[in-house]
């Protein structure tokens, strides 16, 4: 009979500039004995009633309590400053917190502290696969968003197309371990405060004559491999603001994986209630916006659509029009903040899967003009590219763990200045005058950070940094 094991997992949900929202959960793998070692095997989702006690999910906003919790928050000298205590959920806000201010937190749980001491993680080695001691531990802390009315420098990371999941060892073309592993490095040296996904979150496990199926995203043990197990010491750092794309509904697969996206990333309890304030549109699809001090503002503009029937792209909906108008402002009183719109479709691209997107081009770049954006981040096609179109620039960045190796050709429709075919990211840092967006790649021979090679549309070597100016 096998033995199971049941291996912790801590994220940090959502956070403002007073708040934040703390979340705990868990996988349950089965253990069985071998010849040379140990053979584990995630639980599925079904199967979940046969561990003790039954369960039906382990994670997630929806995920039934494990016990009595409380959660606690501690200032730079060790006091407790916050807490906050639930019986009926794995989440919790912790309130009255202080603007840019760095703490640290620890969840107890039925009397015991979660997630406590060595993890165990995937890892995949000439020993085989499997949940292995590695030396990592929790480095639970974070830090608070600035005051919506104070003016602060940010560096925000970008990731897209990244959901094919760890299991199994990397390839070219599949290389999402090696991107989240820059990506952690990164986020501590270049003092990343939170991550944007361009969407695509997670990917169908298998196909069948180019057909998803199987693994789809649609239940919580999907999610280990492509996403709480890659990201584990980032997620319980920084906050993830995510786009849906169209693997994550079902304009391309068999399942629609939005209600089970939603879960995974508390977007009801950290995105519902800003509907009255007109700072979301959730139906049908998913805009929201939300500020980071008082100089950037993100807008997440949804560019799926429901299935491969439904032909408007929720973006078009009327009952997103206010939202869209009110995001994209052509006048406002004071100066005009840095606003970021981040989409999986994108406006202009060279291919060589995809291409320009008109839609985009005919209903959104007027509103990015009027608006005064000035950078615009996107994914779906699986690789780098920077356009610069009438004063905005556009990157897209959809190669955070499926790469397509085949080099673009439609350059001059997309007015591409750079491309690259590999995995990769972005980091981009904001003061008042500028934006400085880098591509960095997987990590160097030695674990060092390095730039991700790009070149223009002649093949010659291009810059991997961009300056993005204000006006």
């Amino acid at each position: 009979m096998p033995d199971f094991h049941a291996e912790p997992y801590l994220y940090l949900a959502g956070l403002t500039h007073k708040a934040a929202l703390v979340a705990w959960g868990g996988f349950y793998f089965r253990v069985r004995g071998r010849r040379n070692g140990e053979e584990w095997k995630l639980v599925d989702d079904s199967d979940l009633e046969h561990v003790h006690p039954p369960r039906r999910e382990s994670i997630g906003a929806r995920s039934e309590p494990f016990g009595a919790a409380r959660v606690e928050v501690f200032d730079s000298a060790g006091g407790l400053v916050g807490f906050a205590e639930t019986a009926t959920t794995n989440h919790a806000w912790v309130t009255g917190l202080q603007p840019d201010t760095e703490y640290t937190y620890r969840v107890v749980v039925g009397g015991e502290e979660w997630a406590a001491g060595e993890r165990r993680d995937w890892t995949v080695d000439a020993d085989g696969q499997g949940l292995k001691l590695c030396g990592r531990r929790y480095e639970n802390r974070f830090r608070t968003h600035p005051h919506p009315d104070e003016r602060a420098p940010l560096s925000f990371a970008v990731i897209g197309d990244f959901g094919i999941g760890v299991r199994k060892r990397s390839t070219a073309s599949r290389c999402q371990r090696e991107v989240a592993e820059a990506l952690e490095k990164a986020a501590d040296a270049r003092g990343v405060r939170l991550l944007l996904t361009t969407g695509d979150n997670i990917y169908a496990g298998k196909t069948l004559l180019g057909i998803p199926f199987g693994a789809t995203g649609d239940e919580d043990d999907d999610w280990f491999f492509t996403f709480y197990q890659p990201y584990r010491y980032l997620l319980n750092r920084i906050p993830v603001y995510p786009a849906v794309g169209n693997h994550d509904t079902g304009e391309t697969e068999a399942s629609d994986d939005r209600q089970q996206l939603i879960d995974n990333f508390f977007l009801n309890e950290r995105f519902t209630g800003e509907e009255s304030a007109g700072r979301s549109s959730v139906g049908p699809g998913l805009m929201y916006r939300f500020r980071y001090g008082a100089d950037v503002e993100f807008v997440c503009v949804d560019t799926s659509r429901q299935s491969m029937l439904f032909g408007e792209r929720f973006f078009e909906h009327k009952n997103h029009a206010s939202f869209l108008d009110a995001s994209f402002p052509a006048a406002e009183e004071g100066p005009r903040p840095w606003r970021i719109p981040f989409t999986h479709h994108p406006p202009f691209c060279a291919g060589p899967r995809h291409g320009n997107s008109k839609s985009l081009i005919r209903h959104m770049l007027p509103l990015f003009k009027r608006s005064g954006v000035r950078a615009v981040f996107s994914g779906h096609e699986h690789n780098f590219q920077h356009s610069r179109v009438e004063g905005i620039d556009y990157f897209v960045t959809g190669a955070g763990g499926k790469v397509r190796l085949e080099p673009p050709s439609d350059f001059a429709d997309a007015h591409t200045s750079a491309w690259a075919a590999a995995g990769h990211f972005l980091v981009a840092e904001v003061s008042s005058g500028r934006m400085v967006v880098t591509a960095f790649a997987a990590l160097g021979p030695g674990g060092e950070l390095q730039e991700l090679e790009t070149f223009d549309p002649s093949g010659n070597r291009a810059p991997s940094t961009f300056v993005v100016a204000r006006e």
